[in-house]
């Protein structure tokens, strides 16, 4: 089977956004919305080490 690399560059800098954008609304007055932005966090992290 063949292997090759992904470029996974732009799902990095996705997570990265979505982590301050985690922050941004954790620390907001609608600081109870927090876990709406967790499954991008989790997704973009999976797809940037190449687990999906």
């Amino acid at each position: 089977m063949e292997s090759t690399k992904k470029n996974t560059g732009l799902f990095w800098i996705l997570f990265l956004l979505s982590v301050a954008g985690f922050f941004a609304v954790l620390y907001s007055p609608l600081g109870a919305y927090c876990s709406m932005v967790l499954p991008f966090n989790f997704t973009f992290f999976a797809k940037a080490l190449d687990l999906m």
